[in-house]
């Protein structure tokens, strides 16, 4: 077995912890969003730099541990964030670099241009 590399990891724990609870397509978008902003001139281009950056995900920063806890879940989230590293990717998500879940109002979404709701997520870009 090939070990997974520290950047698949950073995006997994992402997956994880951000949309566990959602299907294929929801981790799928969540995973890409956070890839968007690596390949993005806004935003570190390093995976775990992505995910660390103070205040972007808030189960990083809610002071609770962040060892996934759920097997089958945390496997599940292994091969979207591989998969989305390997290029699978929501055509309608192409350079998204926001979301958000449906049960909060950010200050910065009336900024942005909204693109998509995918299950508990909502989908911004800065332009469209």
């Amino acid at each position: 077995m090939e070990p997974i590399s520290t950047a698949l990891i950073c995006l997994a724990l992402n997956v994880y912890w951000e949309a566990r609870n959602q299907s294929i397509a929801g981790q799928v978008a969540v995973a890409q969003v956070t890839m968007n902003r690596v390949h993005s001139p806004d935003y570190p281009d390093d995976v775990c730099e992505v995910v660390y950056q103070h205040q972007q995900f808030s189960w990083y920063w809610d002071g609770k541990p962040d060892k996934p806890l759920e097997h089958a879940a945390w496997e599940s989230a292994i091969d979207v964030a591989g998969a989305v590293m390997d290029g699978s990717i929501h055509k309608d998500l192409i350079g998204v670099t926001h979301y958000h879940a449906v049960y909060v109002q950010p200050y910065w979404a009336s900024a942005y241009n909204m693109v998509v709701q995918i299950e508990d997520h909502v989908f911004y870009t800065k332009d469209r």
